[in-house]
């Protein structure tokens, strides 16, 4: 018998669909239900590779894991990620397939429709329960023609959805409702509960908007989730350092306001920015400031500045030029700043970046910041592994970590020559492998590798960051970046604040 399902739909993007699905999954899984997450389509550059290599998005691999499990292709069948507006790299099954401008891509979702619905009757055969998380809107008029990711799968497998809104934007009736009332007759029916999102304040004053929800929607409200912060769960995309307080985009992010903070970090805000969690490890430490940025009047004076992966290395090089970040950058370095590269940001910090094939670009070579002496070559095969390495050690701070075994993923297009070698990378994918990584200056203040989630290792991180000024607050120093006890704590806000048990009614049929 198949598995049950249910289906988080929101009434917009970032409604809090992909956290509302971890919290589930961790509600129903300590429960002792054998439950996955599910999105049939993804778009995003935050991603994340499961033990056999696919690459998903990152939202469902946090999903599964708070459930308790390993990710796998099955949970996000096409993950679509950005290279340009119009343009995205297409990921199906796990690997990549080929890139597609907008219009190209909606031509051929129809023959996608057989990858989305066989990976969730895989998924419904595994398990006892399947949670399944839309995209956007439902109500997108213009493109139901050509939904595979909402109302189209929640059809396909007759699931019961959870219609989300986000009333911290302000317009909660209208997002719910308007949605309820723009979705057909059939697909009206399959709405079983709405859920009002990331609620400031007292609930008491919501009542009457719960009543009111409920009378002209004809649709229980199963809850009113508040507002949750500092929950050191990695965001879905980028969308979230487009808030103020994540976005330092004036001066305001200098040097001037960084009062309690004892390491100053900004991380360049690269328009096609990937896997930007990499770095909420270094913000889970206390004494620690994290900015993004996207001028050289916001970068100031930090102790370190990062370039972060992207999904687009020559074209977001170009626009460091452009905006005067890349000077900034070598003017910094020059003056004894640590500068660090990781993925594309460590091809960016090279001499220069050749797509001889165009692999991801019409030009045929850009020059990078040149703060190493490596060059990077792209080629048409994407390496996609989890990964070990051991540091080899180098100059300065990682002579104190030379020997230690770190972990953590790859996903890029290009291999990078030159430069003193500092890790060597000894399994991939669960396979043994010899291969040296990462380059760095000789007096170790520039450096760069491709692993991502370097700073998930505590004794790299640490090292790393005392070499910057920082203190070692011991204990306290990872109580936040415990991702079991994050998972536990949204779980438990969640599910005081649903109606669980009728939410179990509606999930089992009863």
């Amino acid at each position: 018998m198949p598995a049950s399902v249910l289906m988080v739909q929101g009434a917009s993007s970032s409604a809090g669909k992909s956290l509302l699905v971890a919290a589930l999954c961790r509600i129903f899984a300590r429960r002792g239900v054998r439950v996955a997450p599910f999105k049939a389509q993804n778009m995003s550059n935050n991603a994340a590779v499961c033990p056999d290599g696919a690459e998903i998005g990152r939202a469902q691999a946090t999903q599964a894991y708070a459930a308790g499990l390993d990710p796998t292709a099955d949970m996000n069948p096409i993950l679509l990620k950005p290279e340009a507006d119009s343009r995205s790299q297409v990921v199906v099954m796990g690997e990549a397939w080929r890139t597609l401008p907008a219009g190209g891509y909606y031509e051929r979702k129809s023959e996608l429709w057989s990858t989305v619905t066989a990976a969730l009757d895989r998924l419904r055969s595994a398990y006892e329960l399947v949670i399944i998380e839309g995209a956007g809107s439902p109500v997108e008029l213009n493109l139901r023609t050509r939904d595979i990711v909402n109302m189209a799968v929640a059809r396909y497998a007759e699931a019961p959805v959870l219609l989300v809104g986000d009333i911290d934007r302000g317009g909660i009736f209208a997002q719910l409702l308007g949605t309820l009332w723009l979705l057909e007759s059939e697909e009206q029916a399959l709405v079983k509960g709405l859920v009002a999102n990331k609620f400031r304040g007292d609930l008491k004053l919501f009542a009457d908007g719960v009543r009111i929800l409920e009378n002209r929607g004809g649709v229980p409200v199963i809850g009113v989730v508040p507002f949750l912060h500092d929950l050191a769960i990695p965001e879905e995309d980028a969308v979230a350092l487009e808030q103020p307080a994540a976005d330092s985009s004036t001066d305001s992010g200098s040097r001037c306001l960084r009062s309690t903070a004892v390491v100053d970090i900004a991380v360049v805000r690269l328009p096609r920015i990937a896997n930007f969690d990499d770095f909420d490890p270094l913000a889970g430490e206390p004494g620690v400031q994290v900015r993004y940025v996207s001028s050289p009047q916001a970068l100031g004076r930090p102790d370190a500045v990062i370039l972060p992966g992207t999904k687009s290395t020559i074209a977001d090089l170009t626009w460091l030029q452009e905006q005067g970040l890349a000077e900034a950058i070598r003017r910094l370095a020059d003056n004894g700043t640590a500068v660090v590269g990781i993925c594309g940001g460590y091809q960016m910090l090279g001499r220069v970046v050749r797509d001889p094939d165009h692999v991801e670009s019409s030009a045929d070579e850009a020059p990078g910041l040149g703060l190493l002496p490596a060059e990077t070559v792209f080629q048409g095969e994407k390496a996609t592994h989890r990964a070990q390495a051991e540091v080899l050690g180098g100059p300065g701070w990682l002579a104190k970590v030379a020997g230690q075994t770190v972990s953590g993923y790859e996903i890029h297009m290009g291999q990078t020559t030159g430069g003193q070698r500092w890790l060597e990378i000894t399994q991939r994918s669960g396979s043994p492998i010899s291969l040296r990584d990462g380059a760095v200056t000789r007096e170790g203040r520039v450096w760069g590798c491709y692993l991502h989630g370097l700073f998930e290792n505590a004794t790299l991180r640490r090292t790393w960051l005392s070499d910057l000024g920082w203190r070692d607050y011991g204990e306290r120093s990872s109580r936040s970046l415990d991702r079991e006890v994050a998972f536990d704590h949204l779980a438990d806000a969640v599910d005081a604040a649903l109606d669980m048990e009728l939410l179990e009614r509606i999930v089992w049929d009863t």
